[in-house]
């Protein structure tokens, strides 16, 4: 019964499905202090994400849970909502569970943080970035890179006088990597850049209206803009329409994230798309080697450059 459900993955599929008719029908729960706190909580993964709410992580997360539990363990989930001082609550309260490894998001983190995650003695992955340079495991991708590729891309058709719009979140500190990419394709092609910042805190559509509003005002106005995620160019999008712009004759808008909307919206977003599902999967079959649930030929990989891929729609 206790290879049940800790080590599901080594039961034979008849037997399992015997049990978990039985543990159903019994309505049983494994008391997980009887089985000892340290081995229960060596069981437990601890994940900080910017954002629990968002879209945009919601497959990195379910990707990352599913492989977990098919080797017997789970997920623990808190979200830092783009804080530096919630993050470092987060891993210290999950450091203190003992678990089995964590998991955090981007290489952004406060000095306390950082040195929690150098002294901990379980496996440490950074995700959804990509810093060869650092200790931790690191499963993601170029922010920088992000915003090369949508520049140039505009570039390429054509367009010179392009902007960026800021995420409205002033934690997210990776948007930032993404329009310094932005900034530096710019440059290579002679050009000036045109950071917009909304508001601060203010809500993702209502930030993106807010850039549109305020860009379309301009003489000469943009010709093309890269949101730093797609609930501001989706706001943006409608906001155009509302003023009588022709999307993309008038403006072409590229956002970030793919979200379930993009292609939907009518015209369809141009967006780049991350490597969600990826992120969660290779991070959760890194994890599970380092612990040893599952076999690695040699030294578990440490660096794991992931790909985000340009979607071109009809808005750029």
């Amino acid at each position: 019964m206790s290879r049940y459900f800790n080590q599901p993955d080594q039961v034979s599929p008849p037997l399992r499905e015997r049990i978990e008719a039985a543990v159903q029908a019994l309505g049983y729960v494994p008391n997980l202090v009887a089985g000892g706190l340290a081995s229960a909580r060596g069981r437990i993964v601890g994940m900080v994400i910017p954002n629990i709410s968002g879209p945009i992580f919601a497959q990195t997360i379910q990707a990352f849970s599913d492989t977990l539990s098919r080797h017997g363990y789970q997920l623990l989930l808190a979200s830092s909502y783009f804080s530096e001082a919630q993050e470092e609550s987060a891993v210290r309260a999950f450091l203190g569970w003992s678990p089995a490894a964590l998991v955090v998001t981007s290489h952004f983190h406060s000095p306390a943080t950082e040195k929690m995650l150098a002294d901990a003695d379980v496996p440490v992955v950074e995700i959804w970035d990509y810093r060869p340079e650092r200790a931790p495991l690191q499963v993601g991708f170029l922010h920088h890179q992000v915003g090369v590729q949508a520049c140039r891309y505009l570039l390429d058709k054509g367009h010179r006088r392009i902007a960026f719009v800021q995420n409205s979140a002033a934690g997210d500190l990776s948007a930032l990597e993404r329009r310094d990419g932005y900034v530096e394709a710019l440059g290579e092609a002679g050009l000036e850049p045109w950071v917009f910042v909304p508001s601060a805190d203010c809500a993702p559509f209502e930030a993106g209206k807010q850039a549109m509003e305020a860009l379309i005002r301009r003489n000469p106005r943009p010709e093309a803009i890269i949101f730093a995620n797609d609930n501001l160019a989706a706001g943006a999008l409608l906001a155009g329409q509302r003023a009588g712009l022709r999307l993309p004759e008038d403006m072409a808008i590229v956002g970030f994230g793919d979200y379930p909307f993009a292609n939907m919206l009518l015209p369809s977003l141009t967006t780049l798309r991350p490597p969600s599902r990826e992120i969660g999967e290779v991070a959760a079959l890194r994890v599970l080697q380092h612990l040893g649930a599952l076999a690695c030929d040699g030294e578990v990989q440490r660096l794991n450059l992931l790909a985000c891929e340009l979607i071109a729609r009809e808005s750029a």
